[in-house]
């Protein structure tokens, strides 16, 4: 029997946001023009040309935020041209945002949350160990669900399916490693699940392999079972072979951690006796 999957229910920032090959997280001003419903760029260009003289104007060197690129883009006729785009970080988002049409809704929206998520990256910065593996932890959640989702839509139907496709990435970032095998190198026993032993480290790499499995099955319009399988193999290489190229630890040789259901207790413990205090 099919079994049903979750499906994608982000915000359209977060479905449009990207990351490099470094895990640096960006969203395109071309997809940001988008989604706050602007139909010509020249207009937006004009909140993009505000948002880069009020960074200048904090301090910051607009070069860091706002990357200018250049793309082919197919027209309805089918012949290609050259248009201009940015790749923007969090804060060119938000500037942008700040100087666009304040009468368009998603821009209500917009201002929301990159100011939610500005906030969720500086307490994230400032976070212990166990902190920050409970917020990855339940990030990788939220993203293995909408993997999930981009996954049935490329052909991944059952939970069978689903086992072999997740494995097919574990082999890519794990260096052939499957799940069995990731368990067995960990010393981990059958009925721990893997991903509530991982360190922050191993389970941003993981959250990596993840968002771009999925950002990759929806762009390249991915179907079949074993063409989904393949992509997320690719990528979890990918994944690996930036790890090795930063001079990182590979995966299966980063240390087992404690269970993150008791980390969780503990914080727990932790912000009681705060309150009581």
């Amino acid at each position: 029997m099919t079994d049903k999957l979750t499906p994608d229910h982000r915000s359209p920032f977060e479905q449009a946001k990207k990351q490099d090959e470094r895990g640096n997280e960006y969203w395109t001003a071309r997809s940001l023009q988008k989604i706050l419903e602007y139909t010509e760029w020249r207009n937006f260009e004009t909140a993009i040309t505000k948002a880069i003289q009020a960074c200048e104007n904090s301090g910051y060197d607009p070069d860091d935020h706002f990357v200018g690129v250049n793309k082919m883009v197919t027209l309805g006729s089918g012949a290609k041209r050259r248009v201009k785009d940015y790749n923007l970080s969090r804060y060119a988002c938000y500037l942008i945002i700040q100087n666009a049409d304040p009468d368009k809704t998603m821009v209500a929206l917009g201002q929301t949350y990159f100011a939610v998520q500005t906030r969720k990256q500086e307490l994230f910065e400032q976070s212990s160990e166990d902190e920050k593996r409970v917020m990855l932890r339940s990030e990788l959640k939220k993203h293995n669900s909408a993997l999930v989702a981009a996954a049935q839509e490329a052909g991944v139907e059952t939970s069978f399916d689903f086992a072999i496709f997740q494995n097919h990435g574990y082999q890519g970032l794990y260096g052939g490693l499957d799940a069995k095998g990731i368990h067995k190198r960990k010393g981990l026993k059958k009925s721990q699940q893997i991903l509530d032993h991982m360190g922050s480290t191993e389970l941003a790499a993981n959250l990596f392999r993840a968002t771009q499995t999925e950002e990759k099955l929806r762009r390249d319009k991915i179907k079949g079972k074993a063409a989904a399988n393949r992509t997320h193999f690719q990528v979890g290489q990918k994944v690996r072979q930036t790890i090795k190229d930063l001079g990182g630890t590979m995966p299966e040789d980063l240390p087992t951690e404690e269970s993150i259901k008791k980390v969780e207790k503990r914080l727990q413990k932790q912000a009681e006796q705060k309150r009581l205090q």
